[in-house]
């Protein structure tokens, strides 16, 4: 089965799933996963011990596989984008906020 455009996501096509399936699948998982960690840490995250980190991360990187299987024909990518570029202008914008009053 061939991916098209029809019922691939925009990511899915930019990394070349029509022409070599496996390297666009891997590329489109390690996106998902970076994304994902980034609006975990962003969002999410509060300081942890060593330990525990590193099971929330083992977690959350297995988790990113149904995704990046999602992500071939829904926007996954594409959503996680949005979100990261929210955070992080909630968070520069509140790192601001906090230097002008102290």
């Amino acid at each position: 089965m061939k991916a098209t455009g029809e019922d691939s996501s925009s990511m899915a096509l930019l990394l070349g799933i029509e022409n070599d399936p496996v390297r666009a699948f891997l590329l489109l998982y390690l996106i998902i996963t970076v994304l994902s960690i980034i609006v975990f840490k962003l969002g999410f995250a509060k300081k942890l011990p060593p330990l525990k980190a590193v099971v929330i991360y083992l977690f959350l990187i297995i988790g990113c596989l149904p995704l990046a299987f999602f992500g071939i024909g829904l926007p996954v990518a594409e959503g996680l984008m949005v979100a990261a570029l929210i955070l992080i202008i909630y968070k520069v914008r509140l790192h601001q906020s906090k230097k002008e009053k102290g």
